[in-house]
């Protein structure tokens, strides 16, 4: 058959491929590779084969041509065979003896030169020993040697920056603290023409910066990156509405705590793209924080009939049953989403929580140090299991947890409020103001709701130390953020302490009209109009 004939069959076979016909690719290659036994058609058959999920003849066809042994290309199929056949062993074994040093710098003096079989010279491409380094994490990964598989997946990364799977597996994975996911971020090597795409990926990180810090991350992105991109309008319009970076900023604002945000956006960007994974993970957490029951069931619901295999979707279901109060259907279905994929962290997270809703604290410290041993890069694990340690008043031992989750994330201000939490329950009051002090000081945004129990701890810390005017002015200032009991309650005994007991009268009325069966308060008022009468003034002229 003449040349003409043979690439015409050529074109033949890559057609049948773009049109996913792969058993017409895989009949038409097979002859190509017979016509002329060239290494660039028996790769050519071999992939066909692949794609066509016919991974043992694939394997075997690449290993029984000897040139599997001298090219990176024919080795990294043949472990992606052994890779979808889950023969983890011989899949490291095919790829070849390598050492990676804790940078994810790699030594390996036996890969051969890289023959690029059939390329366009002009498409870009992916470093081949970035993409063996990616899977030899899968590999390690899969065979439960995480900590090899989190130095592979850095060498990957930093062969080549493109590859995103490799940075997507140690993100999702919690495979590192937050310093280091920074620290790996700001060591990639990009183009000048991949500007945008070291911004994209600083999104991606865990975000516990400042408001100003992050949101010009984003401002950055949606108005293009370089002066390049600004002459290109179309990509600016691109990356504004790209439903990726949206899900990031949906991310950052539920873990500000601004969680009806959250859902408005996570609710627009699933009218988009109903399917998409991360915003409707984001979407599942800000309604169940928002007690959106209805919500979550629709939710469930449709993730289990369209992804029945797919641990999000029992994740799903078990967040619905915990935000109505059902924690035991919770705590089954959350185990059943960290049956179908042990890496799945929400439901670990959520598995141990529903447990601790009940009081059952050894169930929630056993699913909480799984997945502290699973992700050593999230701090949640330890945090919880310190929260655990403080409800049964072990508070030296919750002290060290919580110092451990403060080590993994030094700056989620969550950590540092717990801190100064237990350092008030050990009398220690100079040490949680210290605490709270920090706090409010690493909280991202303005003061919301959902910091308001922090001011209050810090006013009763202030007040514990008898320094009443500092307290009073924190009391003030939760009021601004909530109206609550234990802040008016506060508020009065201040001012009783202070023998003003006309404005502690005042207070603990307002703080019995929140909740008028509050034995402190009750009790305490009666006090209060003793100590007022004792004192010869008549509360009703002093409160006019």
């Amino acid at each position: 058959m003449r040349e003409e004939e043979i690439e015409k069959l050529r074109g033949v076979v890559r057609d049948c491929v773009s049109k996913h016909l792969y058993s017409s690719a895989i009949f038409f290659a097979d002859k190509v590779a017979a016509f002329t036994n060239d290494p660039a058609d028996i790769y050519m058959q071999a992939q066909a084969l692949f794609l066509g999920r016919h991974y043992r003849r694939a394997f075997h066809l690449l290993n029984a041509s000897k040139i599997v042994l001298r090219d990176l290309r024919f080795r990294y199929l043949a472990a992606k065979c052994l890779e979808e056949l889950k023969e983890w062993d011989q899949c490291l074994s095919m790829l070849g003896e390598a050492k990676v040093d804790d940078n994810g710098n790699v030594s390996d003096t036996k890969d051969s030169n890289v023959m690029y079989l059939d390329k366009d010279s002009e498409d870009r491409e992916i470093n081949i020993s970035s993409a063996i380094c990616f899977l030899r994490g899968k590999a390690y990964e899969a065979l439960g040697i995480r900590p090899q598989a989190r130095l592979w997946y850095k060498a990957a990364i930093k062969a080549d920056p493109l590859c995103y799977e490799a940075l997507e597996c140690l993100i999702q994975n919690h495979m590192l603290t937050c310093e280091e996911e920074t620290s790996l971020i700001s060591s990639l090597q990009f183009g000048s023409e991949d500007e945008w795409l070291s911004s994209f990926y600083s999104c991606f990180i865990k975000k516990y910066e400042k408001e100003n810090v992050i949101e010009a991350k984003f401002r950055d992105l949606e108005n293009g990156c370089s002066k390049s991109d600004h002459s290109n309008p179309s990509f600016s319009r691109t990356l504004k509405t790209n439903t990726d970076l949206l899900a990031c900023k949906a991310e950052y604002y539920h873990q500000c705590g601004e969680y009806q945000k959250c859902f408005e956006l996570t609710s627009v960007l699933l009218e988009k793209d109903p399917f998409h994974i991360k915003s409707t993970l984001v979407h599942l957490a800000a309604a169940m924080e928002l007690g959106h029951s209805n919500e979550l069931y629709l939710m469930a619901c449709n993730l289990v009939k369209d992804y029945p295999q797919k641990a999000l979707s029992w994740f799903a279901v078990g967040c619905y049953y915990y935000c109505i109060e059902k924690y035991e259907q919770s705590r089954h279905y959350f185990s059943k989403a960290t049956s179908l994929e042990e890496t799945f962290s929400p439901a670990w997270i959520g598995y141990g929580n529903a447990y601790a809703a009940q009081e059952e604290g050894d169930q929630a410290m056993s699913a909480y140090r799984t997945a502290a041993r699973l992700f050593p890069g999230c701090h949640l694990p330890t945090l919880y299991i310190g929260m655990e340690c403080m409800r049964t008043h072990s508070y030296k031992l919750a002290e060290q947890f919580f110092m451990q989750s403060k080590a993994t994330c030094p700056s989620d201000p969550l950590v540092y409020n717990e801190l100064g939490v237990v350092a008030y329950h050990m009398q220690e009051y100079k040490k949680a103001i210290w605490w709270f002090e920090k706090t409010l000081a690493l909280i991202p945004t303005s003061l919301s709701e959902m910091w308001e129990p922090t001011v209050v701890n810090l006013a009763h810390a202030y007040r514990k130390l008898k320094m009443y005017h500092e307290a009073i002015s924190y009391y003030e200032k939760a009021l601004t953020l909530s109206t609550s009991i234990s802040t008016y309650a506060g508020l009065a005994y201040t001012y009783h302490l202070q023998d003003d007991f006309a404005k502690a009268i005042t207070y603990y009325h307002k703080a019995l009209w929140t909740k008028p069966d509050d034995q402190f308060c009750t009790e305490m008022l009666s006090l209060a109009l003793v100590d007022e009468a004792r004192s010869g003034l008549d509360p009703i002229l002093e409160l006019m």
